[in-house]
């Protein structure tokens, strides 16, 4: 391995550990406790040594939202393919949604609530963002119904989703409905 190929996988190992103790933190303390000068601590680098690899807090918001929404799309797709039947499917598409964004709320938050300085819904829009859209459209563009443009479906659908789990995190709705919400979705939204 020459000195070159040396420092670049140095550099990747620094730009996980950063990226993963930052989601640590924000998980345990929210993304006010992600500070550069607590994360050098955590990580026994110097802040300047972060500055490296990031220009701030902003852009490792956005690291963290990228590697979530690549395990997203992961989960959602591993859900999709082993289930039998559309409307067995699309419920459980839905529920691995919800179920993501209930485990995993800092990462929730930095792909859709802060920002990380990630464009959505244009050119610029990185691909792990693109592909979490995709694996929704992969199932939900089936049932978007004649004469509805798929996309525009899976848009509706996954709004209603994160409305469901905005909703659900702020405790503005009784948890005691969570499946009967999602199972509304499916039959009316989804119409299965």
């Amino acid at each position: 391995m020459s000195v070159q190929e040396r420092k670049q996988r140095e550099r990747a190992d620094r730009v996980r550990l950063i990226v993963a103790t930052a989601r640590e933190l924000a998980e345990q303390q929210g993304w006010d406790a992600v500070t550069t000068r607590r994360l050098a601590e955590r990580i026994e680098y110097s802040q300047p040594v972060l500055y490296s690899h990031f220009r701030g807090k902003r852009e490792i918001i956005g690291a963290v939202a990228l590697e979530g929404a690549a395990e997203m799309a992961a989960e959602l797709r591993a859900t999709a393919s082993a289930a039998d039947g559309l409307r067995t499917r699309v419920t459980a598409l839905a529920r691995t949604y919800l179920d993501f964004a209930e485990h995993n709320p800092a990462v929730y938050d930095a792909m859709f609530q802060l920002d990380g300085g990630l464009a959505f819904a244009s050119e610029d829009t990185p691909e792990p963002l693109k592909d979490a859209f995709a694996a929704l459209l992969e199932t939900l563009g089936e049932v978007a119904g004649q004469g509805v443009h798929p996309g525009l479906f899976t848009e509706v659908f996954w709004a209603a989703l994160h409305g469901l789990a905005t909703l659900t995190r702020a405790g503005r709705l009784p948890p005691g409905d969570a499946e009967r919400r999602v199972e509304l979705l499916v039959d009316r939204l989804a119409m299965l």
